[in-house]
């Protein structure tokens, strides 16, 4: 079947695809410094000083080697491009079933969101979970396939899900709150900017502001959300008690400056490229 022929949610899904690739193998680097800076033990000798991106980014490069800041970038690839596929195309498809007459406004936007990443988050979470343990540096699988059989075999299939109400309180609350805010920044840009060459860069500085705002309401539950699936014996409150009484109030925003640039850059960059491909395929995104 020709590509020009397929269904409009497939269209979608490729869209979301590559726009998935290209923004993970970007800011992999990212991702892994955030999960070692929310696994650190809190064991470390009094007046050591306190460990931030930077310091973690350079003692994986001087031990791991420059490469060693895509580890994780394997599963992070089996999650995004079918994962970030299935959030366009389930998008798209809820927004013309619901939508197709008007534009959707905030709170429509904020379901939108919310909706689509919950059929993603849900269906990849098997692949989340690998993909954490991978970057945290603690597990030494081999492969993504090897470490879901491993999981299987050793903890049960139910590991595979651990963290999945920190997962969706984490990332349904973030695209719900991206894309209301990037969907009514992009209504109120002037009409001369939204139909000129420099539209996606507009559209980019949209997407920066609205991943700002939502990866710092949604980092609590991003620190929560990585101690359950890196310590599967944990539960949700349990994760939640055991980092208030480590590392107080701040514990919940650790590595949240590596996490804000990272969410805040691939979703700026998916929705742009996204945007754009749909477009050339004469989609209304």
């Amino acid at each position: 079947m020709e590509l020009s022929l397929a269904h409009p949610a497939i269209k979608a899904f490729m869209c979301g695809s590559v726009s998935g690739t290209c923004s993970t193998l970007l800011f992999q680097p990212l991702d892994l410094v955030k999960t070692r800076l929310q696994t650190l033990q809190s064991s470390r000798q009094p007046g050591s000083g306190r460990v931030g991106m930077m310091t973690v980014l350079l003692s994986v490069v001087r031990t791991e080697r420059l490469l060693g800041l895509w580890k994780g970038v394997s599963p992070s690839f089996a999650r995004a491009i079918p994962g970030v596929g299935i959030y366009f195309s389930t998008y798209y498809s809820l927004k013309q079933h619901f939508f197709q007459d008007g534009r959707p406004g905030a709170l429509d936007a904020v379901l939108l969101g919310g909706g689509a990443r919950s059929v993603a988050g849900v269906f990849m979470l098997p692949v989340t979970v690998i993909k954490t343990r991978f970057e945290c540096g603690r597990y030494s699988y081999g492969s993504v396939t090897g470490a879901l059989r491993s999981v299987c075999r050793t903890e049960g299939p139910a590991a595979l899900f651990s963290g999945l109400m920190a997962t969706l309180l984490r990332d349904v609350p973030f695209s719900g709150i991206y894309v209301m805010f990037y969907s009514q920044s992009k209504a109120l840009l002037p009409q001369e900017i939204r139909t000129s060459p420099s539209a996606p860069l507009a559209n980019f500085g949209c997407g920066i502001l609205a991943g700002v705002f939502a990866s710092l309401v949604t980092q609590p539950a991003d620190v929560v959300k990585t101690h359950v699936q890196v310590n599967p014996q944990l539960r949700t409150a349990e994760a939640i008690r055991y980092i208030y009484t480590e590392h107080r109030l701040q514990g919940f925003f650790r590595g949240a400056v590596p996490r804000a640039l990272r969410r805040t850059m691939m979703a700026a960059m998916a929705w742009t490229v996204y945007e754009q491909m749909m477009a050339r395929f004469g989609l209304k995104s």
